[in-house]
Formats: C-alpha cells, structure tokens, sequence
C-alpha cells in the first residue's frame, strides 16, 4: 500500500480559463504557464503523488472545486519557449531554464465550490497566505490539517485520501 502524501498544495486557476472541470475532462495536465519566482519555487518542491487543491479564483464564489494529485514533478515549462504563447520567455535560457511545471490529474470533485468565505471561518486556515490581503500566489502550500478541513467543510472523507 501506498503511504499517503505528507506535503499537500493549492493551485489556484480562473475557471472560464481552466477549471476544474476541463482538469477531468483532461485527464491529465501540465500545470504551466506560472510567471511568479516564488510559485515556481514551490512547483520545484512538488513531488508525484503529493494531493492538493484547485482553487477556483476570479469566481463567483472564489473557493476550493476539487483535489487533484501531482503526477510528474517539476520540468522545464515548454510555453517559456514558444514564442506564440503569451507565457513566453525571451530570457529564459534552454540551457538552464527559468520557468517549470508539473503534471496533475484529478482526484475528485467537491459537491460544490467551498468558498473562500467559508475557509476563512475554519480555524486551521487563519495563518494560510490565501486569506491574507495582497498574496496572489498561484501555487501555494497546504498544511495536513488545512487540507483535511478543506475535504470535512466539503463534506469528503479525508480517510478517503
């Protein structure tokens, strides 16, 4: 039996841009196109297998749609690249590149987006960098105990994962 992740994630994406749903639709997916030093850090320290949550942002209501698991680690962004993308990185050196991605799939589905107002009433999320004003991190790092509360406000079963 496989152990169950120690380190968990949330990664956040605008759902008329690729929401949860597409993820299932997708299968699998390469999380790229992340343009921050701080979130690229972060997408480096993933590992397969580690869960994490997809955040549904500039949405009514912003909040948590579903778990998804990491299924590749961290590889050179292909879209830094390309130079039709606008993730397109002129500076980025093929040699030793700036920006990276991982692979997700997902998990499952939350019976409905737990909003960021109600995450900002569980106590194991008061000292997450999500609830402060100014972070727009799009990759973000979860506690276990975050993570469990997330999954029993959705009315999961943590024991499930």
């Amino acid at each position: 039996m496989t152990p169950p992740p120690e380190r968990f994630w949330l990664l956040k994406s605008e759902p008329d841009v690729f929401g949860y749903a597409d993820l299932v639709a997708a299968g699998r997916e390469p999380w790229n196109g992340v343009r921050n030093y701080q979130a690229r850090n972060v997408l480096r320290q993933m590992r397969a297998g580690d869960l994490g949550l997809f955040y549904h942002s500039n949405a009514r209501p912003a909040g948590i749609a579903g778990v998804l698991r990491v299924t590749r680690e961290a590889w050179p962004d292909n879209l830094q690249f390309d130079p039709a993308s606008p993730f397109y990185d002129p500076k980025s050196d093929p040699a030793s590149p700036r920006w990276s991605m991982v692979e997700v799939e997902a998990v499952a589905a939350f019976p409905a987006v737990l909003p960021l107002a109600r995450l900002r009433e569980l106590s194991e999320w008061a000292d997450s960098p999500l609830l402060r004003k100014g972070t727009r991190l799009s990759v973000l790092p979860v506690s276990p105990g975050q993570f469990r509360a997330a999954l029993e406000a959705a009315g999961l079963d943590p024991a499930a994962f």
